[in-house]
């Protein structure tokens, strides 16, 4: 199980179960969200993914027609990032929201083509 929770503590959450997938994403959209050189998700299956308290203060931001990115109205932290045509069901989780450690076996990087020029490679 998997603990987290926002900047600002408004927003919590508990995981039961282990990601699907973890990746770093370089696309321009994720450095622009995060403002860094990539976003780190790990994804999980919904029924997994409870909010003990907070839910309410996401706010989403369709950044395509298919992408959903959640954060928290407050403190602005990135939360949640969903496919919601495609794949509606799994839900990327910015793993530094994590408050118990995490360890990733594989992390695949992701739109390796927008790499950041000052990434070490």
């Amino acid at each position: 199980m998997y603990k987290g929770s926002c900047l600002c503590k408004k927003i919590t959450f508990e995981i039961m179960a282990e990601p699907l997938r973890v990746s770093h994403c370089h696309c321009q959209m994720c450095q622009k969200q995060h403002g860094s050189a990539f976003a780190t998700y790990a994804t999980f299956p919904r029924n997994k993914i409870t909010y003990l308290y907070g839910e309410q203060s996401l706010s989403v931001y369709n950044s395509s027609n298919d992408i959903q990115r959640k954060f928290c109205k407050y403190c602005g932290s990135n939360v949640e990032w969903l496919r919601s045509k495609d794949a509606p069901n799994d839900v990327g989780i910015a793993i530094g929201l994590f408050d118990n450690e995490f360890k990733a076996q594989v992390i695949k990087h992701l739109f390796i083509e927008s790499k950041v020029c000052w990434e070490p490679k």
